[in-house]
Order: C-alpha cells, then sequence, then structure tokens
C-alpha cells in the first residue's frame, strides 16, 4: 500500500477504538449504576439496547447521506457525537435530576456516533490498495479489541486504586480520543469505495437470498460478541462473587485479548485459511465457552469461559464483513450500512435479553431451586440464566453458514 495512504488506515484504526469505548465503557459502570442510583438489570441491560438501537436509526439514515456528505465529512461528524457521548457520561448524571435520563441520553449521543462510524470506516479501509481485504478488515477490527482491552484494564484499575466514587472522570479522558481522531480525518487522504455509477442499489441486494443470510449472519455476529462483552464484567462481580478490578481483569480484559489475538492471526494468515469455516470452528467452541461460563461451578472456569468466549467470536463480525463483501463486491456504502445495522440489531437485541432474562428467570421455581442446589444468589442463578439465552446466536451463525455454503455452491454450478 502506497505510503501516502498509511495514515488514513491509522486513523480509521483509532476510529475503532473510539467504538470500543462507545460500546464498553458505560458497562463497567454498571455495579455502580446498580449501587448507587439502584437500577435494575432490566434498567441496564436496557442502556445497552439504547446504545444500540440508536446506532441502528443512525446508520440506517446514514445510508442516505454518508455518499452525498462524502467520507471525510461523515467520520468527522462520527467523531464529533462520539465525543459529546463519552464526555456526556461523565457530567450529565451531576447536573441533571433524573439518573436514568442522564444516562441515557448520554448513550443516545455516543450511540449516533457509532452508528455512523459504523456505516463508514469499514468502507473506508475496503478502498484503500491493500493486498487481501478480508485480513485488512479483520486487523482493523482487531483494534476495537485493543481499544476494548484498554478501556476495561485502564479503567478498573483506576476505579481499584482511587475509588468508585470517581468514575465520573473517567469519560472525560476517555472522550479526548475522538476529540483528537476528528482532527486527523481532516487531513488524510481518501478514496471512493465504488466508482460514481456502478453502486449496486439497495432494491438488488434484498433480491438476493444470500444477502439475507449475509443479514442473519450479522445479527447473531453481533449477538454472539456483545452479549458476553457487555455482560461479562458485572457477572464476574455479582454471578461469581469475585472482587470487581479481579473480574475485570480476568474476564472483559481477557475477553479482549483473545478477540484481539484471534482477529490479528487471521490479519497476518488470512490468505492461507478458509474464512468461512474457521468461523463455523468459532461457532462451536463458542457454545463451548457459554456453557462452561454458565455450568462450571469454579469461578475460575467461568471466567476463563467468559474469557475465551472473545476468542471464539473475534472473527464473526469482521468475517462476515468480508464474506459478504466478496459476495457482493459492487454493494458499497449500502452493503456496509445494512451490515452494521444489522450487527448492531443483533448487539442490542442479545444484550437486552440477557437483563430481561436475568431478571424474570428469578421469579421462575426452576431457578430458584437451581440457585438453592448451587449454593448461589438468586441474583447469579439469574445471570447465569440470562447469559444461557446468549448461546442461541452461535448456533443461528453456524447453521447460517451452511445454508451459505451450500446455496453458493448452487448458484456456482448454475452459472
Amino acid at each position: 500500500m502506497p505510503d501516502k495512504y498509511k495514515s488514513t488506515l491509522h486513523a480509521c484504526y483509532v476510529s475503532l477504538i473510539t467504538q470500543a469505548v462507545n460500546n464498553n465503557l458505560a458497562p463497567l459502570f454498571f455495579a455502580v449504576f446498580h449501587d448507587q442510583f439502584a437500577l435494575s438489570f432490566e434498567m441496564l441491560g436496557r442502556l445497552v439496547l439504547l446504545n444500540f438501537g440508536t446506532q441502528i436509526i443512525t446508520s440506517t439514515l446514514s445510508l442516505r447521506f454518508v455518499d452525498r456528505l462524502g467520507y471525510r465529512a461523515s467520520a468527522v461528524l462520527a467523531h464529533v457525537l462520539s465525543f459529546l457521548g463519552i464526555i456526556s457520561l461523565g457530567i450529565l448524571p451531576q447536573v441533571l435530576p433524573s439518573t436514568p435520563l442522564a444516562l441515557g441520553l448520554a448513550v443516545f449521543l455516543s450511540g449516533c456516533g457509532g452508528g455512523v462510524m459504523e456505516v463508514v470506516i469499514s468502507p473506508i479501509v475496503e478502498s484503500l490498495p491493500t493486498k487481501s481485504k478480508a485480513a485488512s478488515m479483520s486487523l482493523l477490527h482487531s483494534f476495537y479489541c485493543w481499544g476494548h482491552m484498554a478501556v476495561v484494564i485502564l479503567t478498573t484499575l483506576v476505579l481499584w486504586a482511587l475509588g468508585t466514587h470517581l468514575w465520573p472522570y473517567l469519560p472525560l479522558l476517555w472522550a479526548l480520543i475522538p476529540l483528537f481522531n476528528l482532527f486527523r480525518f481532516l487531513r488524510v487522504p481518501l478514496l471512493p469505495l465504488v466508482p460514481e455509477g456502478e453502486r449496486m442499489p439497495a432494491a438488488q441486494l434484498f433480491s438476493s437470498p444470500l444477502f439475507f443470510l449475509c443479514l442473519l449472519l450479522m445479527i447473531s455476529a453481533g449477538a454472539a460478541e456483545l452479549t458476553m462483552s457487555q455482560w461479562s464484567s458485572l457477572f464476574a462481580e455479582m454471578g461469581l462473587g469475585v472482587p470487581k478490578v479481579l473480574g475485570d481483569l480476568v474476564g472483559p480484559a481477557l475477553f479482549a485479548l483473545f478477540m484481539v489475538a484471534g482477529r490479528t492471526a487471521y490479519g497476518v494468515l488470512g490468505e492461507r485459511i478458509s474464512l468461512r469455516q474457521v468461523i463455523m470452528v468459532s461457532c462451536v467452541f463458542c457454545l463451548v465457552c457459554y456453557a462452561v461460563t454458565v455450568f462450571s461451578p469454579l469461578p475460575v472456569l467461568s471466567l476463563l469461559g467468559a474469557a475465551l468466549c472473545g476468542l471464539s467470536v473475534s472473527l464473526m463480525w469482521p468475517g462476515t464483513l468480508s464474506l459478504a463483501s466478496a459476495q457482493f463486491p459492487k454493494g458499497g456504502t449500502t452493503l456496509f450500512g445494512l451490515l452494521a445495522v444489522f450487527g448492531n440489531v443483533g448487539g442490542s437485541l442479545g444484550p437486552w435479553l440477557t437483563g430481561l432474562v436475568s431478571d424474570l428467570s428469578q421469579r421462575s421455581q426452576l431457578i430458584q431451586h437451581w440457585s438453592v442446589s448451587r449454593g448461589m444468589g438468586l441474583d447469579q442463578a439469574g445471570l447465569r440464566a440470562g447469559l444461557l439465552m446468549g448461546s442461541i446466536f452461535p448456533l443461528l451463525m453456524f447453521l447460517g453458514l451452511i445454508v451459505l455454503g451450500r446455496k453458493k455452491r448452487a448458484l456456482a454450478r448454475a452459472m
């Protein structure tokens, strides 16, 4: 790749770090919100739903204006909204009388920034003259994991060392990342993904059964990843009874470390491996990780299962983007935008359902009996039941990949 485009690539890497802050900073404060503001599990899950629901709506609206505004203006807008959302997370709960409203407004702004980010950053990287598109996409999304890991480790250590009462100051520091990167996007060189007049319209995409399969894969990928990553911090603390600092460092931080390992490895070795087959293996491994997390009687094994889940989901999201892009090379911004929308549908649906099932299951006599028989609190049993629901999504993705392979072979024979 020419040297002049490396600055563009690096700015996109920082954008994925910003996206990691958008999605993962607030959940690290869930235990604080639960204790300090008396928010229920369902209300905490509702914040995740609001974040990704907003991203869904914003990504959908972005399909109409990103190509008109251009990639540069859209990328700058994404970073401005992200900056406002992240900084509001620390400020608004201190100045507004309604804490749920304050948190909701902050999450809404971050979601708007994240929604535009999802639509614009992947096409920018896809447009660059790189050797392997799939490997480049995987490496790009590895920086989301680096950001996730940094957010978890640094935030957790600061709260542990200085006290949870200082949590409002941390969003002010994390907001510096999008503030810095928005100025970079004012000057980096950009390329169009598809020449003007050659873009595949949305109607043509929706006329293909393979496209609907890709949408199902994105829903499953988003739900499988975000269900565990969003709830593992609270699960470690309340579901396993381990100290917050240990739970966050061994659970969410290792989740991100294993996820970045998987994405980076494919970014280096991707040309030698069948992407569809490796994702299918990942789906089976993901089912095992969810089962170990939920059913293991030993906290250390549950934490290990949650952490290894990061490796199992590492290629699901970027891999589906690459599979779809290879199938629809002229899909352009519309393709990536629609995939982002449905990925965020899964990313909002999975964590919200986990919170809902966690609350509702505590009324079940079966869960109450299981709680007593295992010597755990009802909150712990409810969280385990909620996470068990998340195992539905890697199973759906596995089945979808089987159908995708068969349909592609059938189309190849027909040509």
